[in-house]
């Protein structure tokens, strides 16, 4: 596509509604790429009403797989997947219900292993250095303390003590 070219209406429609029958996306993504190509207000609009009635962008189902995606391949925690959600201007009732939808034990399995794998590369002078390299590594990801603590083998006195955040 050429940039000093404006596209029709009609012709972002079916660019867009070939997009999102390949992959999810977003309204905000979408409305991006048209702002890009340089159509109007009304027009952007215009494409994404039309798309969202046809069920090309579903900002629920686009947030079911964008979080599905973020935990399993990225190994994110609920906090990054979070802001990432904010960033993509997903409503937060919407984002709200898909986080919650998330069982506790995704967020686990997820993040055992990767503590596992991080205690072996990493270098530290004592154990307490170890343990708060590693909190720092999981809520670098987004992972919540309460997480934290069920992942990590060692005893509630060895993190933080009594700070729950």
């Amino acid at each position: 596509m050429q940039t000093n070219q404006t596209i029709t209406e009609q012709e972002a429609y079916l660019r867009l509604a070939a997009l999102c029958a390949q992959a999810e996306h977003c309204h905000h993504e979408m409305d991006e790429k048209m702002r890009r190509w340089g159509l109007d207000d009304e027009a952007r609009e215009r494409v994404l009403t039309r798309l969202v009635a046809e069920r090309y962008i579903d900002e629920e189902r686009y947030c079911r797989a964008f979080v599905a995606d973020k935990i399993r391949y990225n190994k994110w925690g609920r906090r990054k997947v979070e802001q990432a959600l904010w960033m993509k201007r997903i409503d937060a009732a919407i984002s709200q219900q898909v986080l919650d939808d998330v069982d506790e034990r995704e967020y686990v399995a997820v993040l055992k292993p990767l503590i596992a794998q991080k205690r072996r590369s990493t270098k530290a002078r004592s154990d307490y250095e170890l343990n708060m390299k590693l909190i720092q590594f999981a809520r670098s990801r987004g992972f919540g303390f309460d997480i934290i603590k069920q992942c990590m083998d060692v005893d509630d006195d060895e993190l933080l003590g009594d700070d729950d955040d």
